[in-house]
Parts: C-alpha cells; structure tokens; sequence
C-alpha cells in the first residue's frame, strides 16, 4: 500500500538522484564544462579572493646589484550572497488515495510531476546563466500609442513571455507593479498585453518573473552588460570588464579569430568556448563553410552539435541574445554552491508535506548557489553582429 512515508522515502531514496543527474547534466554546453563546488562558501555568503596580478618579482641583474623587490599581490574579493532557487511539486490527496493500492499508478502519479519540475527547472536555470541577476524577460520600449487602454505595450523582445505567465515590472524609479498577467502577445510588433495597467513611468521598465529582482545568479548578461559586476564599477576597475568590441560591417572569420589572438595575447587568456544564438551560429557556420571547413560535428564529452572557430567549438542558446557573440575561458567560472540539489524537510526530516489550506501535499527541491567568474576581463564579447 502507498502511503505518505514511503512516498516520501521514494523521494529521497529514489527521485532525488535521478533528478539531480538530469539538472547537472545536458542543461546547457556552458554549464557542463564551468567548475561546480562549495570551496568558496562561507556560511550564507560565497567569497573569493582573486588576484589582479602584475609583472614585478622577476628580473636578471648583475652578479653584485640589489635582489629586485618581492612580488606584491593585488588581491580583489568578490562577495555574493548565495542565491536560493527553489522548484516544487504538488500531489493533490485525493490522486494521491487513488494510487494507494496500485505501485504503478503512484509511480506514473510522481514520475508526471517530476518531469513538469525537472522540464521547468531546467529551463529556468538555464535563463539564469546568461541572465542579469534579475529575473529580466524583457524591457518596455514604449505603450502602444494605437491601443484602446495602457495595457498594451511595446518591449525589446517577446521570446522568454508567453500568454497566462505571471510577471511583474521593475521601473528605473524602482517602483514595481505587482500581480501582472501576460494576456496576449503579438510578436510581429513585439506587444504585450497585460491584465492591468503599469505603475509609474513605463518606458524602460523591466519585466521580471515576481520576486526574482536582484535575486537570481548572477549570469553572462550582468558579466558582458554594463555598470557593476560584484559590487565593483567596471569603469573604475578594469578586471571587472570583459574586452567588448562592436562591429562596424558584416561579421568574418577574422572578426572571431582576432578576437581569439586579442585575448590570449594582451590577457593570456585561452579562450575555449563561443557562445551565441541559433542565428548567429548559422552565419558563423556558413563562414567556416566557404572555407571548406567542416561545420558539423558532435562534441562527444558535452554531447552537443558544435561548429569550430580555429579548434573552439561554436555553441547556439535559446537565451544568447541575438547580435551578441560570447568568448568565454570556462576555466574562469565556477558555480559555487552550498549542496547540490536537495529536498527542503522539516525537524522530522519529512519532504512530503500537506499545503496550508489545501487538500494537497508538496515537496520543495532546493539549491542554494552563485555564479562567479574569477577573471571577467579574461572574457570577451562581439556586439552588432
């Protein structure tokens, strides 16, 4: 018989690993190559002390002349708090009394819900790495000026929104709107309906998952973007900013590949992994076609379709944004975490518990965790492409 503590052993004894090795593995090309440990964590923080070197220490002098002076490290900290990320199931009593007298059923039952929170926590992690740090979806342009009411707005980009998602609005006053709901999108004009008004000024408002601002990893978009990165100006410390270099015609192989010689020779940075959308992947795969390249190959260790630049392999993302083309040392990025993924119990160590206020029971996975890249200006970046 089925009942709510083998249940909830069969989610520790069995679900647990099974969903764990299917979020670490085959997320994205990125995420499986960084490094992931808890080395850096330090209680509810994640701290490392990167050194911005320099070329004092070593010298040749005469037999008789002073020793050169010692080499003196600048050392930088970088310190996050760790971001909480959650994702959760819910079986209702009612599915759960059905299954009571038939395995199988209770099986199919959980198997069902934990494909819906592995399909969605993959997804929503994989946004994260190359997000801001901020849940962004997408900036408002302006209110459509042809619409009956204000609910109806022009943003940058419809791909990360769909109809009956739940949002909320984040303006340059930091003024929030709450409670919003995409009811429909046309994305010929890139507009977005919502089912009430936006609080405060519109234009350039950010539209965010709810209480994800400020409160996700922060990802490739806040190491490539502009202002601060860990709390550091990057117009004021330059290890903080990535090479950045917009291109003023179409895109070459020489563009990639000067890029590729640009790093290694002025950063020392062996750059081993191109990271782009599915278009600009296309343009470069073409490149490497009319130079009588092979463009077609699997990387066996990642597992993923992959074009090469000069021996780096070529990797398309859904949330690469387009026009961007990423040079990254995965050497530089580490996912530091406090666990690995783990189910939230209480003081009797159960995961299964009854939802306040409904006939129902969840169980919460959890990961605490923080991206950080060690060497931002070891990183690159080609715009306009």
């Amino acid at each position: 018989m089925i009942t709510i503590e083998n249940a909830d052993k069969a989610l520790k004894d069995y679900y647990l690993q099974a969903v764990t090795a299917q979020l670490n593995n085959n997320v994205s090309p990125f995420f499986s190559a960084i490094e992931k440990n808890t080395d850096n964590v330090y209680g509810k923080d994640v701290k490392v002390a990167v050194i911005r070197g320099n070329t004092d220490g070593i010298t040749a002098c005469a037999e008789d002349a002073d020793l050169p002076a010692p080499y003196s490290n600048r050392y930088l900290e970088i310190s996050l708090p760790l971001k909480n990320i959650y994702g959760t199931i819910e079986v209702s009593d009612k599915a759960l009394r059905a299954s009571r007298e038939s395995s199988g059923a209770f099986v199919n039952l959980v198997n069902a819900e934990m494909e819906g929170l592995v399909s969605g926590a993959k997804y929503n992690f994989q946004r994260m790495l190359y997000g801001d740090g901020n849940g962004t979806l997408a900036k408002i342009s302006s209110a459509d000026a042809s619409a009956s009411s204000n609910f109806k707005y022009v943003v940058n980009d419809v791909s990360k929104l769909a109809v009956g998602m739940k949002v909320e609005t984040v303006t340059s006053a930091s003024e929030k709107t709450e409670g919003l709901t995409v009811a429909a999108i046309a994305a010929d004009t890139k507009t977005v309906t919502f089912n009430k008004q936006i609080t405060g000024t519109a234009e350039g408002a950010l539209i965010t998952l709810p209480g994800a601002y400020g409160n996700e990893i922060t990802g490739l978009a806040a190491i490539f973007g502009e202002g601060k990165l860990y709390g550091y100006d990057k117009k004021e410390e330059p290890y903080f900013a990535p090479y950045s270099k917009a291109l003023e015609s179409a895109l070459t192989e020489d563009d990639l590949t000067d890029v590729l010689d640009y790093m290694e020779e002025h950063f020392n940075s062996k750059i081993n992994m191109i990271l782009c959308s599915f278009k600009t992947r296309k343009k470069i795969a073409k490149l490497a076609a009319e130079n009588k390249r092979i463009v077609n190959t699997i990387d066996a260790a990642a597992g993923f379709g992959v074009v090469t630049v000069n021996g780096v392999p070529v990797y398309a993302d859904r949330f690469c944004p387009e026009g961007a083309v990423y040079f990254v040392n995965t050497e530089d990025f580490v996912l530091s975490q406090l666990c690995d993924w783990e189910w939230l119990e209480d003081e009797d160590g159960k995961i299964l518990k009854q939802v306040p206020g409904k006939a129902a029971y969840g169980a919460t996975l959890v990961k605490y965790a923080e991206l950080i890249c060690k060497k931002p200006c070891a990183q690159a970046v080609l715009t306009n492409v």
